[in-house]
């Protein structure tokens, strides 16, 4: 056997449909992303689950709530998987961004690994903290099944260390839509990557609902 984890974004928010930036903004789920939720529940409540780590956020903890309650499994809650803080981009939308932080905003997107949105975090130093989680859950579990419900930055931004990806890259090579569920299995050869942003759990009207 071996470990696997799954990497669950968390469900939709108000947010993720307006495509306002949510860092340490502390949306809930919209009634949609509870359906998500309870969806991903559902759908993989009969694994086996090692542990399950949630980043200490209302739409992350509203997300992990239903598996940890039907398989009675307590959330270790992590801090280093919070999202990305977006500083004084925080709830703004991306034209208001480009609006009144251009030049900022353009080193961001040109190389988002050092250049952090106005007043807020590097991509850097987004991995120095998730590192630190998954080193624990590494030093924890040889084999099993563990859970991660984080956010959409830091999702891309682990994927990216564990599978080789240049991390200025995250945004352009991963795509990690709300309720989406990736899977890394840890073989002999390192981390492999079994699933990217998988949707299947959800119902179809769930998988239809546009993200700004």
């Amino acid at each position: 056997m071996s470990l696997t984890l799954y990497l669950l974004r968390h469900g939709e928010t108000s947010y993720s449909q307006s495509g306002a930036y949510s860092g340490i903004s502390d949306p809930e789920l919209t009634p949609e992303g509870i359906r998500m939720a309870q969806a991903f529940a559902a759908a993989y409540q009969a694994l086996p689950w090692a542990g399950i780590y949630v980043s200490p956020m209302k739409r992350t903890i509203a997300t992990a709530q239903p598996l940890c309650e039907a398989n009675k499994v307590e959330m270790q809650l992590r801090s280093g998987l919070k999202e990305m803080d977006f500083g004084k981009w925080e709830g703004q939308t991306p034209d208001w961004v480009r609006e009144h932080y251009l030049d900022d905003c353009i080193n961001w997107m040109t190389e988002p690994s050092w250049n952090p949105p106005t007043g807020g975090e590097t991509a850097v130093e987004v991995l120095s903290r998730a590192l630190s989680v998954i080193a624990e859950i590494e030093a924890k579990y040889s084999d099993g099944n563990v859970l991660i419900v984080s956010h959409k930055t830091t999702i891309r931004i682990i994927l990216c260390n564990l599978l080789g990806i240049d991390l200025g890259r995250y945004r352009d090579r991963l795509e990690m839509r709300v309720g989406s569920v990736s899977v890394v299995k840890f073989s002999t050869y390192g981390p492999l990557l079994q699933r990217l942003g998988d949707r299947t759990h959800l119902t179809k009207e769930l998988q239809a609902r546009e993200e700004a």
